[in-house]
């Protein structure tokens, strides 16, 4: 079968050029034949024009998914629990969920059973990440920051009990804190973060 050539491609997400190549087809037959693929469970569609082996989804770690992740919304960093997770702040572990703050929009991708989701932030607060490896990552204290000002106004929960706070730079939070709003900084002192 052709699809075997796919193999070829020797990227973890692949777009319709790479299919061209790989099966010496034309762009517009790649976009036909990466639809056909999809369907038949092949191919996983991450967004338009992109694309994963549904063979080597399967043997990819976490932190490949999260670099998969940051591309399903540009720009991206991965953050809140999925970050707090990573870090080992948590005891919560989240298998099969990716939890990224963007400036675009919010929105919810599925893929193969994985959900990719993506909670808009507003763009002054977009910052103090960090490139770990081959994504993006916030770092542990403004993972949690993200999280407390989503509370704050009602757009996300967070499993406070399930927290290590000694494992965060207290001194951090209060740096980072500043740019935040007041509603955010009275839900951080409430629960002993400032």
């Amino acid at each position: 079968m052709k699809f075997i050539e796919l193999k070829k491609i020797k990227k973890f997400w692949f777009g319709y050029e790479d299919i061209a190549r790989a099966l010496g087809i034309s762009a517009a037959s790649a976009r036909v034949t990466a639809s056909r693929y999809a369907r038949q469970g092949i191919l996983l569609r991450m967004k338009k024009n992109m694309y994963v082996l549904k063979e080597v989804w399967n043997a990819a770690g976490r932190e490949d998914k999260f670099q998969l992740a940051n591309m399903g919304q540009v720009p991206s960093y991965i953050s809140l629990m999925t970050a707090l997770d990573y870090y080992e702040i948590t005891t919560q572990m989240q298998r099969d969920f990716f939890e990224s703050v963007a400036v675009k929009r919010s929105k919810e991708i599925i893929m193969d059973g994985s959900v990719f989701r993506y909670v808009k932030l507003a763009a002054n607060l977009y910052n103090e990440f960090k490139k770990e490896k081959n994504f993006f990552i916030a770092t542990p204290e403004k993972a949690l920051l993200d999280a407390f000002y989503l509370m704050s106004y009602g757009r996300y929960r967070l499993d406070l009990s399930s927290l290590d706070a000694a494992k965060l730079d207290r001194r951090e939070i209060e740096r980072l804190s500043r740019k935040f709003p007041l509603k955010t900084k009275h839900i951080l002192k409430r629960y002993g973060y400032l």
